[in-house]
């Protein structure tokens, strides 16, 4: 893989067919998602945070109460019982989260 310092995913899937391996995954990682996405449930949060902490991996899970899939994107409207709807507030906790990661990883 590249020499990456940090990733940051906002609102995507955490499930993988190829557990990481520990000492595998040299970058940081910031996950960044919403409490009530039904395309990211609880278990598959828990699955991978039980998989990076077994891989030694540096990480961070932020997850946003109210919050469903794609809560960044203003274009998939406001109706959170579609399972995608943006929010105002989770959006902008999640882009100053993520700067504050990368401010601390680029040094």
């Amino acid at each position: 893989g590249a020499d990456i310092a940090g990733v940051a995913s906002f609102h995507g899937s955490l499930a993988t067919t190829n557990p990481a391996k520990p000492g595998t995954v040299k970058a940081s990682l910031l996950v960044l998602t919403g409490a009530d996405d039904p395309h990211v449930p609880p278990q598959q949060v828990t699955d991978f945070t039980k998989e990076m902490s077994q891989a030694g991996a540096d990480y961070q899970i932020i997850s946003y109460s109210g919050a469903v899939h794609a809560f960044t994107n203003p274009a998939v409207g406001n109706d959170p019982s579609k399972g995608a709807a943006y929010n105002a507030a989770a959006d902008r906790r999640s882009w100053a989260a993520m700067k504050t990661f990368f401010d601390e990883i680029l040094k």
